[in-house]
C-alpha cells in the first residue's frame, strides 16, 4: 500500500512528462525537421548540382523517418503498457506492485 501513496505523490511528475516534457520534444522536433529541410533542400537546389539534390534528398528522407519513429517510440510503449495494464493476474501476482504502478500511469490525466 506504500506504492499507493506514492502514485498520488508523483501524479505531477507523471504529468509534467505525458503532457509536457513528450509534446514539448515533438514540437521541437517538427519545427526543427522543417527548418533542416528548408535550408538542405534550398542549399542543394541553389547550388544546382544534380549530386547535391539527390543526396540533400536522401537526407531528408532519412530526416523525416527519424521524425516518424520518435512520434511513434511514446505510442509503442503506451501500447505496450496498456497491453500489461489489462493482462489479468491473480492477487497473489509477484509483479502486482509493478501492475499497480502502470495503473498509476494510465490513470494520470
Amino acid at each position: 500500500m506504500l506504492f499507493l501513496d506514492a502514485c498520488t505523490d508523483l501524479a505531477p511528475v507523471i504529468r509534467l512528462v505525458k503532457h509536457g516534457i513528450i509534446p514539448l520534444i515533438q514540437a521541437v522536433l517538427i519545427i526543427a525537421l522543417i527548418v533542416l529541410l528548408i535550408i538542405d533542400l534550398g542549399k542543394a537546389v541553389m547550388a544546382g548540382k544534380e549530386d547535391e539534390i539527390k543526396s540533400a534528398q536522401k537526407l531528408a528522407i532519412k530526416r523525416v523517418v527519424y521524425a516518424v519513429l520518435v512520434f511513434l517510440v511514446p505510442w509503442i510503449v503506451n501500447v505496450a503498457m496498456g497491453l500489461l495494464v489489462n493482462a489479468n493476474g491473480a492477487s497473489d501476482d509477484p509483479n502486482a506492485q509493478a501492475k499497480s504502478a502502470l495503473q498509476c500511469y494510465f490513470s494520470v490525466k
